[in-house]
């Protein structure tokens, strides 16, 4: 039976579309690293030196085409949770709160390892395009997360969605 048809109230709208920007700008970036074929193929000579340049050809080809899959998956797979979220879905509430810590976590840790100079003395290069893409997607995760949780009554009563919210 369908639940009374429920305004969306807008700090949970807002938080929507923070995590399908947060997720477009994710998607944006590794995609960005991985059309760097300069970069993958020096990678994939130096792990294996004993294979030809049409083999390291083939095989970036192919982790290029796997990557590409996966980002439209992980892009598509937040874009749902994110609008399961906005009907008052409490478990898809949970399910973003926990890649978002993860996410602000690990962006944390790059944050601290390029400012502390562990990065460096590692030997892992951080560019500051990807720096400046890890301080905004955690701040953007950060507060899609805090949103979530401001107006925790829409996640109380089963609630239907106007289809014409969804295309908004």
């Amino acid at each position: 039976m369908a639940g009374q048809v429920v305004e969306v109230p807008k700090l949970i709208n807002l938080s929507r579309w923070l995590w399908i920007a947060s997720a477009g700008v994710g998607m944006v970036r590794f995609v960005a690293q991985l059309f760097d074929r300069e970069t993958l193929v020096a990678e994939a000579r130096r792990q294996n030196p004993a294979l030809g340049q049409d083999q390291i050809d083939a095989g970036v080809n192919g982790g290029v085409l796997f990557g590409l899959l996966i980002a439209v998956a992980m892009l598509v797979a937040y874009t749902r949770l994110a609008n399961t979220m906005a009907r008052g879905r409490n478990w898809a509430r949970v399910v973003l709160t926990v890649l978002g810590a993860a996410s602000v976590a690990f962006g944390l840790f790059r944050l601290v390892a390029f400012g502390s100079g562990v990065a460096a003395s590692l030997g892992v290069e951080m560019r500051p395009v990807d720096l400046a893409v890890t301080f905004v997607t955690t701040v953007v995760d950060t507060t899609a997360i805090v949103l979530m949780y401001r107006v925790s009554a829409h996640f109380r009563t089963r609630v239907t969605v106007d289809s014409a919210f969804l295309r908004s």
